[in-house]
C-alpha cells in the first residue's frame, strides 16, 4: 500500500441474533434445512401476512447495545428499506432508519503497541433476505427463503479504522463481545456475520474523504484484511494516474484476490425509507434498560484485566485465552481443578493454540476435557514426558482418539527417557557424528551445544529428558 495516502476504513457488520425463530414470525432459524422447508406466509410476504415482533430478537438487540457501550433509544421504530431483489419477496425489507435501537458504544484494539477506541454509530435490527443459489440448474437461478426473516443486528462503525490491521482487530474484539454475552455464535461459515468494508484514501488529514466505495462478499476475516489492502492499493494508484474515482460497491474475488464493479453505491434516499404501518413504534422501560445493563455477564476487556491481575498472565496470554468465551471459561475452570495457572496458559498458548491454527478450527469445536489438559500437564511435570513429545505427539492423538493422556502415552511408547547409559549412548553418537560442531564449541561457541542437544532430542523422537540430555552433554564435551 502507497504510504502517499491516508486511509479511512468503516465497517458495516451483520450479525445473526442467537434466537430459534425469526424476527417476525415463527418459523425456525436453522442452518443447513432443505430449501424453502422453514417458511409461512410473513416471510414468504404474500398478501395479507401481518409481521409480529419476536421479543428474544428485542431482548438480544438490547443486550448488544449496552455490552457495546452504547444508549438504547427512547422510541424504537421499523421502517422498510424498499429495493428489488429477487430474494426479497415483499419487495422491501423490514429495518431501522431514523430510531435504531441504539446509537454510540466503542470497541477497542490493539493499535501501534496502544489502545485505540472506535466509535460506534448506530445498532439497529432488521430482517434477512433469502438466499440466490445459482449451482442446482444449468442455466438458471433458484431462491431459498429459509433465511428470509432471520433476526439480524446491523452494526455501524464511524470511520476511524485506518487500516487493513485494525479492521481485522475490530472484528475480532467485536466478535469477541457477542459471543461473551450470547448475542450470536458469529460463525461466519454459518453466515452468522457478515461484513461490508466502506474505504476511501486521501492525501492528507485536512482534506475532504474520498470517495467512499463499498465491499461486499466478504466471507471471514481474512476476506475483510485482503480486500481492503487490494482496495487502498487500487484506489491510491488510480489516484497517483489522475483518474477520478466513483462512489461504487464492488464485490470481493478470493479466488483472484480483487474486487470488481458490482453496482454505483446507494444514498439513503434512494430506498424510500418510511415508516412499517404494521409494527407500532414503542419506548423501552429505564427499568428493563437497568435490569438488562445488570445482568450482562463479565466482558472480554474486564476479564482479560483481571486474568492479568488474579493470575499473573501477560497480555499475551490474556489475549489468546481471551479471544473465545468457551476458551476463557475452559482455562478457569481447569485452574480450579489444577492452582497453577502460568503451566495451564503455556498449554493454551501452546499446543492447543498450534493445534487449532493447524486444523483451521475453533476451541468450541476442539472437544477437549479438563482432565485431558490436566492430565497432560502432570505428566510432563512428573518428567514421565518430555513437553515436546506432549506438545508435539501426545496432544493430538488425545483430542483426535477421546482418550486419557496416560494411556495413549503408553499406547505409542512417548514415556520420555531418563536412562542415564541410553541417554549418553545417544549423547556419544551424536557428537561422533558432527565433529566440526565440537570444534566450534571448542573455540567459544555456545550455540554449538544446544545444537547437539537439540540432534539427541531429535534422535530420540523428542522422547529424551532435555534437562538430563543438557547436564551430560555438559559434562561430555567438557572432557572431549
Amino acid at each position: 500500500m502507497s504510504a502517499k495516502y491516508l486511509t479511512t476504513i468503516g465497517l458495516e457488520v451483520h450479525v445473526q441474533l442467537a434466537t430459534k425463530t425469526k424476527i417476525f414470525c415463527g418459523c425456525a432459524v436453522e442452518f443447513g434445512s432443505a430449501p424453502n422447508k422453514n417458511v409461512c406466509p410473513v416471510c414468504l410476504g404474500l398478501p395479507g401476512s401481518l409481521p409480529v415482533l419476536n421479543r428474544e430478537v428485542f431482548r438480544l438487540g438490547l443486550k448488544a447495545v449496552l455490552a457495546l457501550g452504547g444508549e438504547p433509544s427512547a422510541l424504537v421504530k421499523f421502517d422498510r428499506k424498499n429495493y428489488f431483489y429477487p430474494d426479497l419477496p415483499k419487495g422491501y425489507q423490514i429495518s431501522q432508519f431514523d430510531h435504531p435501537l441504539g446509537r454510540g458504544g466503542v470497541i477497542e484494539i490493539p493499535s501501534g503497541g496502544a489502545t485505540k477506541k472506535v466509535r460506534l454509530n448506530r445498532l439497529h435490527l432488521e430482517e434477512d433476505a433469502g438466499k440466490l443459489l445459482h449451482d442446482q440448474l444449468p442455466d438458471s437461478s433458484v431462491v431459498d427463503l429459509n433465511r428470509a426473516g432471520t433476526p439480524l443486528a446491523e452494526i455501524v462503525s464511524e470511520p476511524d479504522l485506518e487500516s487493513p490491521e485494525e479492521a481485522y482487530e475490530y472484528l475480532a474484539s467485536l466478535k469477541s463481545i457477542l459471543r461473551a454475552v450470547g448475542v450470536s455464535e458469529c460463525d461466519m461459515e454459518k453466515g452468522q456475520l457478515r461484513c461490508d468494508a466502506n474505504v476511501s484514501v486521501r492525501k492528507n488529514v485536512s482534506d475532504a474523504l474520498g470517495k467512499r466505495v463499498e465491499i461486499k462478499n466478504l466471507n471471514s476475516f481474512k476476506a475483510v484484511k485482503a480486500a481492503i489492502e487490494h482496495e487502498v492499493t487500487r484506489q491510491s494508484a488510480a489516484l497517483e494516474k489522475g483518474e477520478v474515482l466513483t462512489q461504487e460497491t464492488r464485490l470481493w474475488d478470493d479466488d483472484r484476490q480483487k474486487t470488481f464493479v458490482m453496482r454505483s453505491k446507494e444514498e439513503a434516499h434512494d430506498y424510500r425509507y418510511f415508516p412499517e404501518p404494521d409494527l407500532v413504534p414503542f419506548s423501552v422501560k429505564k427499568e428493563e434498560i437497568a435490569a438488562t445493563r445488570a445482568a450482562l455477564p463479565e466482558l472480554p476487556k474486564a476479564k482479560g484485566e483481571r486474568f492479568m491481575a488474579q493470575y499473573g498472565l501477560s497480555a499475551y496470554d490474556v489475549q489468546i485465552l481471551n479471544s473465545e468465551k468457551e476458551e476463557a471459561d475452559f482455562f478457569e475452570a481447569c485452574v480450579k481443578r489444577y492452582p497453577h495457572p502460568k503451566t495451564l496458559a503455556n498449554w493454551m498458548t501452546g499446543p492447543v493454540a498450534a493445534y487449532l491454527n493447524a486444523k483451521s478450527v475453533e476451541f468450541g469445536s476442539l472437544g477437549l476435557k479438563e482432565e485431558w489438559l490436566i492430565g497432560m500437564a502432570e505428566l510432563v511435570e512428573s518428567g514421565a514426558i518430555s513437553f515436546q513429545a506432549a506438545k508435539e505427539k501426545l496432544f493430538p492423538e488425545v483430542v483426535e482418539q477421546k482418550k486419557s493422556p496416560r494411556d495413549v502415552m503408553k499406547e505409542k511408547g512417548l514415556e520420555q527417557v531418563s536412562d542415564i547409559k541410553q541417554l549418553e549412548g545417544w549423547i556419544a553418537e551424536i557428537i561422533l557424528a558432527n565433529p566440526k560442531v565440537v570444534a566450534d564449541f571448542k573455540t567459544g561457541k555456545d550455540s554449538a551445544a544446544m545444537f547437539l542437544v537439540g540432534q539427541v532430542m531429535k534422535k530420540s523422537q523428542g522422547k529424551a529428558n532435555p534437562i538430563k540430555v543438557k547436564e551430560l552433554m555438559s559434562q561430555k564435551l567438557a572432557r572431549v
